[in-house]
């Protein structure tokens, strides 16, 4: 019996060896040669060497000197661990009214902003009029909630506030969008994008 499980025992070894061991660690190996960036998480670090986040999750700002990301459903928002869209369709009440004052809109989610709320927050914040068109991304939430990007719209419509509360050149934030405005993917998947932590990394370098 036992020179029939032998062969058996070997093999499954073998197996967990090269699946378990030596294909993870060659795999390691590779992506630390090759890609050490990528591998290690797109970790970005101040100039004191301490990690301050990554390229590929993006994070909470809300100071007037800063861009402002767009908004995010994953947990309390940009959380990696709770990764999430909100699921809501075109049609819903809630992703367009968020809290409601209306009557009629009892089922909507007082801690929830909708479209609405979104709009009305991101035209105070940088002083446009009630009519101002609002970029989509300012206003709506990715489907992962952990989009480190905006558009270059939206990061031009923001470069006014940021700038004033700087005392700096407007021209000098609309160079550092410039400068940091990725392109679509393959020339065509996408569109003109900026990473938001790269332009705040920018933005503090300039010492003001």
């Amino acid at each position: 019996m036992l020179r029939h499980m032998m062969p058996a025992i070997r093999a499954t070894l073998l197996i967990a060896f090269l699946s378990g061991l030596f294909f993870p660690a060659l795999i390691t190996v590779l992506a630390q040669l090759m890609f050490p960036d990528q591998a290690n998480g797109s970790l970005l670090r101040n100039h004191k060497g301490e990690v301050i986040g990554s390229k590929l999750i993006g994070q909470n700002f809300s100071r007037r000197e800063y861009f402002h990301p767009r908004p995010s459903a994953a947990g309390s928002g940009y959380a990696g661990e709770a990764s999430s869209g909100t699921n809501l369709g075109p049609t819903s009440a809630k992703l367009f009214l968020g809290q409601s004052d209306d009557p009629a809109s009892k089922d909507i989610d007082e801690s929830f902003a909708g479209v609405k709320q979104l709009a009305e927050k991101y035209r105070e914040e940088n002083h446009f009029s009630k009519n101002e068109k609002v970029p989509v991304d300012a206003v709506t939430r990715s489907g992962s909630g952990l989009d480190p990007h905006i558009s270059q719209a939206n990061a031009l419509m923001q470069a006014r506030r940021i700038a004033k509360a700087r005392s700096i050149d407007l021209n000098v934030i609309t160079d550092i969008i410039e400068k940091h405005t990725e392109s679509r993917d393959l020339g065509i998947f996408g569109e003109p994008r900026v990473n938001v932590l790269m332009l705040n990394l920018a933005l503090d370098q300039l010492g003001r």
